[in-house]
């Protein structure tokens, strides 16, 4: 009995601890469904979380009205920059990492070093080196000036060369050598089937960071047709201290915004989880 006591103890602070999480998690999208469907005045009263006053639809109906309809066009630029952008990043970062795991050339150690480095380099202190480049190049307050930056991820590279040390057999690729297959036809008939998983993580990543980026289309970008939901959203809610009536749209237009998000998650996760060389090699 004295035994079982410590295990236990140890079991409800570890069931307390994850509750807590979970509740700091729960919480704010809760708060966020039912002020989506509140009215202005019932947002700055306080019966936000009560089941009355719904008027979700209207809201909706308001958000894509506002401004002649720009949230839409928001919504579609940040689907862009996100999921194209993720999609280029997952094949370039896994294409990398690949290379550093399975190739040797001068100075390979060296160069991972410096993509470690550039890992812990805040993406706040690139805006303004980018936004210079950007300018000598006749970029700025364009698509590609959003969208390149995104395409190269330091972390994703890292990532590229853990998950092919961990899914891709030296064993495997020899054999496919011995059975007459070049470079490329390794890397994208066998290495990158195996990869899956890897991609898919990577993906994940670069998307969640490419549609909560701010800074960066802060920087850029002056042309509203341009910004993506996350800046759209900050100009409105700038503009709601001013006209209240922007209030309820940046609720909603909040909550429709992390939509995206978790569906991508729900669709890709059981690919993130999968092992998809478990028992490739005897």
């Amino acid at each position: 009995m004295n035994a079982l006591r410590p295990r236990l103890l140890g079991r409800t602070a570890v069931n307390l601890v994850v509750g807590i999480a979970v509740l700091y998690t729960v919480l704010p999208v809760l708060w966020l469904v039912l002020a989506a469907a509140k009215d202005r005045d019932a947002l700055f009263g306080s019966n936000v979380l009560s089941l009355g006053d719904f008027s979700f639809f209207q809201n909706l109906a308001d958000l894509f009205a506002m401004d002649d309809g720009i949230y839409g066009r928001w919504y579609l630029n940040s689907l862009l920059y996100a999921v194209v952008g993720a999609a280029i990043s997952a094949m370039v970062s896994i294409a990398a990492g690949y290379a550093f795991d399975k190739y040797d050339f001068r100075h390979k150690e060296k160069l991972f070093g410096l993509v470690l480095c550039a890992v812990m380099v805040p993406q706040t202190v690139l805006a303004l080196p980018l936004y210079l480049m950007a300018s000598a190049a006749g970029l700025v307050n364009t698509f590609w000036a959003v969208f390149i930056p995104v395409l190269f991820n330091p972390f994703g590279v890292y990532l590229g060369r853990i998950f092919s040390q961990g899914y891709v057999p030296d064993e495997v690729l020899e054999a496919a050598r011995v059975d007459g297959a070049g470079e490329l036809a390794r890397y994208g008939r066998v290495a990158l089937r195996m990869l899956g998983p890897g991609v898919v993580t990577i993906f994940l990543f670069q998307l969640t960071a490419i549609w909560n980026n701010f800074f960066l289309p802060m920087v850029m970008l002056s042309d509203q047709d341009l910004y993506p939901v996350s800046l759209g959203l900050y100009t409105w809610n700038s503009q709601a201290t001013v006209s209240p009536e922007y209030y309820p749209v940046v609720v909603m237009g909040s909550l429709l915004a992390v939509l995206p998000l978790i569906v991508a998650f729900l669709m890709l996760q059981r690919f993130w989880r999968s092992g998809l060389t478990a028992g490739a090699v005897k």
